[in-house]
């Protein structure tokens, strides 16, 4: 028996399911997708700044450096490359995790930027015979996990917890700069203007509300920042 065609213009009643629960299905599959592949350029993948890499006034002598002085700077670099790929991942598991857009707008801006010092820190490996650390996927996998528990504790504690980690690595890039051989000039160019984005991040997000940490948390994050950096000095 064959069905009456519907008129048209008829309307054509969806499953409440079918209405509702597709597209938020297909909105969460897309930003997998999207946080999927942030994750592997930012492990695997070459970055591109959107400022100029910072240079000292004469541009630096890298060949004029010897080769222990190298071997220094490069582990130094790539403990920072690794603070960077941690970074990314961190601003783009808080970005996830919040619902307010002009905070998600804040994570995102201060990402780019942290695509910046990939890019320079990259740069910089190159040009002194270094390479990035082989561990990239595990830090950024377990940057992305930290970031994920403090977007659930709410947005003030994110932002706290975006306060505590950048004056952390504001700690560590001034130590950088102590224990960088005084010749590498080059070097000490990135790290200060990096220490100096990484000072505005921290500001812009006390400004928006960002309430300190407890202590057992700020103890529990220096751990985890002293595990990284001294794996990543070597691996």
């Amino acid at each position: 028996m064959r069905r009456k065609p519907r008129a048209c213009g008829a309307r054509y009643d969806l499953p409440m399911n079918a209405k509702t629960a597709s597209p938020i299905r297909h909105d969460a599959l897309d930003r997998l997708i999207i946080g999927l592949d942030s994750a592997m350029r930012t492990a695997w993948g070459e970055h591109v700044a959107t400022r100029p890499c910072p240079r000292p006034p004469d541009g630096g002598d890298t060949e004029a450096l010897s080769a222990q002085d190298k071997r220094l700077s490069a582990a130094l670099m790539r403990v920072n490359h690794v603070g960077e790929v941690c970074a990314q991942a961190l601003y783009a598991s808080q970005s996830w995790g919040t619902t307010d857009p002009v905070l998600k707008a804040q994570f995102d801006a201060a990402a780019r930027e942290e695509t910046d010092h990939l890019a320079w820190t990259e740069q910089r490996l190159r040009e002194l015979g270094g390479r990035t650390s082989l561990l990239n996927p595990l830090w950024y996998a377990g940057s992305f996990a930290i970031g994920l528990l403090a977007a659930r504790a709410g947005d003030r504690h994110s932002l706290g917890f975006v306060v505590e980690t950048e004056r952390q690595v504001e700690h560590h890039l001034n130590s950088h700069m102590d224990r960088l051989p005084a010749g590498d000039l080059a070097s000490r160019a990135i790290v200060a203007q990096m220490r100096d984005d990484e000072v505005a991040h921290a500001e812009a997000a006390e400004k928006a509300g960002g309430v300190p940490l407890p202590a057992p948390v700020r103890g529990l994050m220096k751990l985890a920042a002293r595990v990284m950096t001294t794996a990543a000095h070597r691996i």
